[in-house]
C-alpha cells in the first residue's frame, strides 16, 4: 500500500531525511515515531506527493508519487501537521470545495459529506467560519477533508499534538475505526499514540530509521520488561528481601514514591516469587505490577547521542 525506497532528502547541508525504507501492508497502523526535527514530516511530505525527494522512490498503490502523483493522490487521504485550511471558509464550504476537487459529484458527494461530518461532529459548526474554531475542532475539519473520499491510505501527521486528553480520545477512537479496513501511518513524538493506536512503530532520529517493531516488541528491549514494582511504606526492608531471591540481578529504590523495582535476570520470570515473598514476609504493599517494558526508556536509548546508527549497521 505504501513504499519507500532508500527515500532521502537534502536542504543545503542539511540531510533531513537519510535513505530511509519502509513498506507498510493493508490493515496495519504504522507509527511514525520520533523526536522533534526528526525527519518525520519531511518523509510524510514526500510519501503525499507535496516534496520531491532528492534521490529515491515512493508509492501509493502501486503508483509512484513522482510518476504518477494523480494516481498515488487518488487513493490518499493526507493530514499536514497543524492541520491547514482555509480560515476564512465556513466548514461547509471547505468541506464542499474538497469534495469538488475530489471530483465527487451527486448522491456519492452527498453521502460522503454526510459520512465525514457526523464522524468528526462537525454538525454544530458546519456554518462557522474555520478561523474562529477551536484547536480540536480544526484538527477534526482536517481530517474530515482527509477521510472524505474514503481512501484506501491515509497519513495523519502529529494528529492529536495539541488537543485535549477528550479530544485526542476522540480522534484515536476514529483511527482505531478505520484502521480495519484501510492502511494507516501516523507521524508523532508523542508515546503514548503508539499504544493507543498502531501495531507497529517505526523509531526515526536524524533522518534515519533506527527501529521498527510492533509496540510490544519495542517494550521488549527497556529493561523494565519483565520486571515487578512494588510500592511499599517500607522500601528498604523490602529492597534486602527482595535482592535474596535466586532470580533477581538487581532491586533498585525510588525514595521520592517508595517504589522498588525488582529484576530479573536473563530470561527469567519472578513475579510469582516476589508475590509469594510479599505474602510469607507479610510486606505491606498498595500497589504491586509486572512491568511489560517502559517505551519512554527504550525511545531514549535509540534516539540518542549515541545511537546514531541504524539496526544491523554496527
Amino acid at each position: 500500500m505504501i513504499e519507500t525506497r532508500n527515500l532521502t532528502k537534502h536542504y543545503g547541508a542539511i540531510r533531513a531525511v537519510d535513505g530511509v525504507s519502509f513498506r507498510v501492508e493493508p490493515g496495519q497502523v504504522l507509527g511514525f515515531l520520533g523526536p522533534n526535527g526528526a525527519g518525520k514530516s519531511t518523509t510524510m511530505k514526500i510519501v503525499a506527493g507535496f516534496l520531491s525527494p532528492t534521490s529515491g522512490s515512493a508509492s501509493v498503490l502501486g503508483h509512484d508519487v513522482e510518476a504518477e502523483p494523480v494516481a498515488a493522490r487518488r487513493g490518499l487521504g493526507y493530514l499536514p501537521e497543524g492541520a491547514p485550511s482555509y480560515g476564512e471558509m465556513t466548514v461547509g464550504a471547505f468541506l464542499g470545495f474538497i469534495a469538488d476537487v475530489r471530483g465527487l459529484t451527486g448522491e456519492r458527494r452527498r453521502q460522503r459529506l454526510d459520512d465525514a461530518i457526523g464522524r468528526l461532529t462537525l454538525g454544530g459548526v458546519y456554518n462557522q467560519t474555520i478561523e474562529t474554531l477551536s484547536k480540536g475542532f480544526r484538527r477534526r475539519v482536517g481530517l474530515a477533508q482527509a477521510i472524505l473520499h474514503d481512501p484506501q491510505v491515509l497519513i495523519l501527521d502529529e494528529p492529536t499534538d495539541g488537543l485535549d486528553p477528550n479530544q485526542k480520545h476522540e480522534v484515536r477512537t476514529l483511527i482505531n475505526a478505520m484502521a480495519r479496513d484501510k492502511t494507516i501511518v501516523v507521524s508523532t513524538h508523542i508515546l503514548e499514540e503508539v499504544h493507543a493506536v498502531c501495531t507497529r512503530a517505526i523509531v526515526i532520529a536524524r533522518g534515519r530509521i533506527l527501529a521498527d517493531d510492533t509496540p510490544a516488541g519495542l517494550e521488549a528491549r527497556s529493561r523494565f520488561h519483565q520486571a515487578v514494582s512494588l510500592t511499599t511504606p517500607n522500601p528498604l526492608y523490602a529492597k534486602e528481601a527482595l535482592g535474596r531471591l535466586e532470580d533477581v540481578a538487581k532491586v533498585e529504590v525510588d525514595a521520592q514514591d517508595s517504589r522498588v523495582t525488582a529484576f530479573p535476570k536473563p530470561g527469567r520470570a519472578i513475579f510469582g516469587a516476589v508475590s509469594e515473598l510479599i505474602r510469607a514476609q507479610n510486606i505491606p504493599v498498595s500497589e504491586l505490577a509486572l512491568e511489560r517494558g517502559r517505551l519512554d526508556e527504550v525511545f531514549r536509548t535509540i534516539t540518542g547521542a549515541d545511537a546514531a546508527q541504524p539496526e544491523g549497521a554496527r
